[in-house]
């Protein structure tokens, strides 16, 4: 019988990224409410340092797959690691981030091990019989809301995206049973490589990771005009985001995009810059918690969709905004 709630951990430079500790801290609250554990899964090479840091967001018990083929993340190599994993502590729930990590590995696994799979899931709860999950997904651009259960039984695991649960305040004092799995990686060849890693060098907040994100659009007119956005988002501490169109015309790296071909993020604040709102685009961040637009035309469509709306030209509303911003934090 399945049972407990188990969380891949993501890490990144010898971290967890900011959303498995996100789902480590709900995680912990779903536990309680079952009567069950929380278990971390973490794969890679020279990992057990990230054991404390997971017990104080809530994990009871640590799961250490450790081997050399798991220094670099390779859709074959996880796959099988965390396929073992899941095998031999039977979860009830597993719970990934929706990254591009967890996008491609989150499907693998659950066909491997049978397993009902909702993704970018914007909302979770467990219901009252203290087994079945109820993930909440946006359909259709948004237009919709998708209520997935898993009537049949079996382990549930859900995608979900970034900044949709809060980060819990660790607890220093809480401790995990760490555990470390052998993993053998199959004999045969494997079918991808890492050849080299290049990182882009930047200052920048990564937008998926941000609370806060300022994003600009073909109203922008050229990659020069960013720089007023990014005055802005010094202020907000936020990171700088483009629609496809930016990132079509090279205004701005493939990172920055939001949208369905880019990143589908939920920050607390999103503001849209010069963005008329293709349905593509509104994939990626409907979600967001508050949105702002800032648009010329009084008939784009994002602001059907936008908490706010200032139907002006953005080259005089942004730097009016930036101004106030500035007077009110007193710089």
């Amino acid at each position: 019988m399945p049972n407990g709630v188990a969380v891949f951990i993501e890490m990144r430079k010898g971290e967890a990224r900011r959303v498995s500790l996100e789902l480590l801290s709900q995680a912990r609250e779903f536990a309680d409410t079952l009567g069950k554990d929380v278990v971390a899964i973490v794969c890679g090479k020279g990992i057990r340092d990230a054991a404390g840091t997971l017990a104080q967001y809530g994990a009871d018990r640590v799961l250490l797959v450790e081997h050399d083929a798991l220094e670099h993340y390779t859709t074959d190599a996880y796959a099988s690691a965390l396929t073992e994993a899941l095998r031999r502590q039977q979860p009830a729930i597993v719970l990934f981030g929706a990254t591009v990590l967890g996008k491609d590995l989150a499907p693998r696994v659950a066909t491997r091990i049978g397993a009902g799979l909702a993704t970018d899931c914007t909302d979770l709860n467990v219901t009252g019989d203290g087994q079945t999950l109820k993930a909440y997904r946006p359909m259709y651009g948004g237009k919709v809301i998708a209520e997935v259960d898993w009537p049949h039984g079996g382990i549930q695991m859900a995608t979900v995206r970034p900044n949709i649960f809060p980060l819990g305040e660790p607890d220093a004092a809480r401790t995990a049973e760490t555990e470390t799995l052998e993993f053998v990686p199959s004999p045969e060849p494997a079918r991808t490589a890492i050849v080299e890693m290049i990182e882009t060098v930047g200052e920048r907040i990564n937008v998926a990771d941000a609370e806060v994100v300022v994003s600009g659009g073909r109203g922008m007119k050229g990659a020069e005009n960013f720089k007023i956005l990014e005055e802005l988002a010094d202020l907000l501490s936020a990171a700088v985001g483009a629609s496809r169109s930016a990132v079509d015309e090279g205004w701005r790296d493939h990172a920055d995009q939001v949208g369905q071909t880019g990143k589908v993020i939920s920050p607390n604040l999103y503001i849209a810059c010069g963005i008329s709102g293709a349905i593509q685009h509104l994939v990626g961040m409907s979600s967001s918690k508050c949105i702002v637009a800032i648009n010329k035309d009084p008939e784009a469509p994002i602001f059907k969709i936008a908490d706010y709306g200032i139907v002006a030209d953005l080259f005089e509303a942004v730097p009016i905004v930036t101004q106030e911003l500035r007077h009110i934090l007193g710089e």
